[in-house]
């Protein structure tokens, strides 16, 4: 029996600029290039176990194993990297998942670029993070990001090898911010569904494309700046106007919830009656994100949970690059994880 092992840990991203719509369908190549904020909050960490006693490939989320189905994705997942080695040999993956699942909270993103970094380890593939971000892309866009800290850019690049993500700030300039989990269960309409009926059918989606761009050059001036309040506004708008896409297919759909738009009557109203720095964004999926300044977030808490459920409000800072975990600090997340549960 031989063994090759790679454990790793990364945390979820929230885009700022939103990348909503592939060009390309197979690679993951998207309509426009996009900018989010790591979170330390919520992170995924999984184990690879390249064994050559198995005869087929296993995958364990949170100690359940998964059917075949999402056992097919990880296996073709896992082809790319062995592509590089030029040997296919199975693999037992596990994965603890320390952020709801399909809720909008970007778990895919921590899931996916946690398996690239723990999949590259094992097999002692030398390369780069930018060239991992290519691999990591193939099974979730927006795990691109993940794989780095901070403020970062996912450029949408001329082809596969090129639409790679990049760190643009570190964000360590009194950046926060806060998470309104207004339903945390697992959302009707998958981000890739309703993704390519958007972009199939909506009338309003082609300006979307023209104006994100757009954001994406004045959102980065505005962070080399530090102008949290131009990068605020920018992320407000920019998220409502990916959502406006939706309501706008055919036929109609929404994320939100009555809770959602509860929640973002709340930020608003604690904006204008506190005059803190607050301006929401909204993921596939019901829940709201507050970028903030993290100075302010104890304050825009107290004044928050005067309409929301205090269980309800998660705050955040922003979280580092992916990274290698060693095997005691995968039994130190099994016992973390079994205790919340």
């Amino acid at each position: 029996m031989s063994q090759k092992i790679g454990i790793a840990r990364a945390h979820t991203n929230i885009a700022l600029i939103k990348y909503w719509g592939k060009r390309d369908k197979q690679l993951f190549l998207p309509m426009n290039s996009s900018l989010s904020l790591t979170l330390d909050a919520f992170y995924t960490d999984t184990k690879v176990i390249f064994d050559s006693d198995l005869t087929a490939d296993e995958f364990y989320l949170n100690g359940i194993l998964q059917d075949s189905k999402e056992i097919l994705k990880i296996s073709r997942f896992l082809d790319l990297f062995c592509e590089y080695i030029g040997e296919r040999t199975f693999a037992r993956v596990e994965s603890l998942n320390f952020v709801p699942t399909a809720a909008g909270l970007a778990s895919s993103a921590s899931a996916f670029a946690a398996l690239t970094l723990a999949t590259a380890t094992a097999l002692g593939l030398n390369l780069s993070r930018e060239e991992l971000s290519t691999l990591a892309r193939r099974g979730s866009g927006s795990s691109t990001r993940s794989l780095f800290g901070g403020f970062v850019e996912w450029d949408m690049g001329t082809g596969s090898a090129d639409s790679m993500a990049h760190p643009i700030d570190d964000a360590d300039w009194d950046i926060g911010m806060i998470v309104l989990a207004v339903n945390t269960g697992q959302k009707k309409i998958a981000s890739r569904e309703g993704m390519d009926h958007t972009v199939a059918t909506s009338p309003f989606y082609q300006a979307w494309v023209d104006t994100a761009k757009e954001d994406l050059q004045v959102i980065k001036q505005a962070i080399a700046d530090r102008d949290f309040e131009q990068v605020g506004q920018i992320t407000e708008h920019n998220g409502m106007k990916m959502h406006a896409t939706t309501l706008s297919a055919n036929p109609p759909f929404t994320y939100w919830s009555a809770d959602s738009v509860l929640a973002q009557e709340a930020v608003r109203q604690v904006r204008e009656e506190s005059g803190l720095s607050a301006y929401m964004t909204m993921d596939a999926g019901p829940n709201v994100k507050v970028l903030c300044r993290a100075s302010q977030m104890a304050e825009l808490v107290d004044g928050l949970s005067q309409y929301l459920p205090k269980e309800k409000i998660i705050t955040s800072l922003p979280g580092p690059a992916a990274y290698v975990l060693t095997d005691e600090d995968w039994q130190g997340s099994q016992q973390v994880f079994e205790e919340r549960s």
